[in-house]
């Protein structure tokens, strides 16, 4: 079993109580310190406060301690590899200047201080250091020296990235249901609507590399035409109140269609889920965020 100790902290210019009072909306529905849609939403199961349950991503903690304004504690269910707790503190510095600083401390069990030293600590430390970033955004109005990504962190984040779930066609999408006299094949794949990812389905024709005309376009739901070899199909962009989902609809009406959906098939759904989860990943690197932190560049 081994311990660790990881510290971050910064300086900020600006007074305590501004910098406690951003501290103390973490996890409410307008947190303007978690860096998300870029990383999984911080998640609690009732406002900030001893006793609440929740964490972000698979990550999963409890608050022991809370003062508002100046100090939050995470503590880790036990047996989860690393056990131990989170802590986010705010000190003054004077009337104009504050500390704000993360420890996490721990014991890592197993392979967990594999994971740690591989792939755990470049993430939790970007993390971090991007909540400092949008701390001093929103308290003090700019950050001195935002972080970057490493190449490494981009590949852990890029490979991390959520999957789409096979689903039926939702009964919202009736653009694509009323699109074909029949369909001979249909499917649909559907990812979580992150904060701050775009509502109008028109931001989401990059799913399919703008390349097909749109036919119509109603109730948050998008329809192209992709026919294509003699084959008539159709996609779907829905966009709802927890999801995106591409949809695609598919008639064979020849011996050609058919021979040519017959190899097609084969590799479409593994092209539908890579297009769908490249576009949302994009999407959320693009979208703006908490303390309109205005870093996608520095992700990329």
């Amino acid at each position: 079993m081994a311990a660790i100790l990881n510290v971050h902290e910064r300086v900020i210019a600006a007074p305590a109580e501004a910098v406690g009072a951003l501290l103390d909306r973490l996890s409410a529905a307008d947190d303007p310190l978690f860096p998300t849609p870029a990383w999984p939403p911080m998640r609690l199961d009732r406002p900030l406060s001893v006793g609440a349950d929740g964490g972000h991503g698979s990550i999963r903690y409890h608050v022991t301690a809370y003062e508002p304004g100046r100090r939050v504690r995470f503590d880790t269910p036990p047996g989860a590899g690393l056990d131990g707790y989170h802590e986010l503190t705010v000190a003054a510095l004077g009337a104009e200047r504050c500390r704000v600083r993360h420890v996490l401390a721990c014991e890592a069990r197993g392979r967990a201080r594999l994971q740690w030293a591989c792939v755990v600590r470049p993430l939790h430390d970007t993390v971090i250091e991007e909540i400092f970033d949008n701390v001093e955004r929103a308290a003090a109005g700019g950050v001195t020296h935002p972080v970057r990504w490493s190449p490494w962190v981009r590949l852990l984040h890029r490979l991390g990235w959520a999957r789409p779930e096979a689903v039926d066609t939702p009964a919202a999408a009736w653009l694509i249901r009323a699109s074909l006299d029949r369909a001979d094949y249909e499917d649909a794949y559907r990812m979580k609507l992150l904060p701050g990812l775009p509502r109008d389905p028109a931001a989401w024709t990059g799913v399919l590399r703008d390349s097909f005309p749109v036919l119509a376009q109603a109730d948050g739901e998008l329809l192209m035409d992709v026919n294509t070899a003699g084959l008539t199909a159709r996609a779907s962009i829905l966009v709802d109140e927890r999801y995106v989902t591409l949809s695609t609809a598919v008639q064979t009406d020849s011996r050609r269609a058919r021979l040519y959906w017959g190899v097609v098939e084969r590799v479409h759904p593994f092209m539908a889920r890579t297009m769908l989860r490249r576009t949302h990943r994009r999407l959320a690197l693009a979208a703006p965020s908490a303390g309109d932190r205005g870093s996608a560049a520095l992700r990329r």
